[in-house]
């Protein structure tokens, strides 16, 4: 289990998450705009965190499990999850993201800590 030199346990892990850029909307609207910061779905930028956790290598079959079992999660409150330090609960919300992004679960139980092995 990871931990600082406090010699207490983290209950949270980060991924970072490169972000696409919106190509598309910057051809339509021509706006540079689109360019520099991209607005995306909580839900699909957790689909990006979920691809960049379990690799490029995953079968399709084992990524849309993940996906779908992590948005189960992220609705039933069993973990709580940040995007760059912002909270997010509703997987509906649209967040502006730019480059790189850390999301971050914390489990809301240390039952739940100590099973994952996080």
């Amino acid at each position: 289990m990871a931990g600082g030199s406090s010699g207490f346990a983290k209950n949270f892990c980060v991924i970072r998450v490169r972000i696409p850029l919106d190509l598309h909307a910057v051809a339509v609207d021509g706006s540079s705009a689109f360019a520099l910061a991209t607005p995306l779905r909580v839900r699909d930028l957790l689909a990006l965190t979920v691809r960049e956790a379990i690799g490029t290598r995953a079968p399709g079959e084992k990524f849309q499990r993940n996906v779908r079992q992590t948005l189960d999660g992220l609705e039933h409150g069993d973990f709580l999850m940040t995007i760059d330090d912002r909270i997010i609960h509703d997987p509906d919300d649209v967040v502006v993201c730019s480059g790189t992004v850390n999301v971050r679960f914390y489990c809301r139980h240390k039952l739940v800590l100590a099973q994952s092995g996080i």
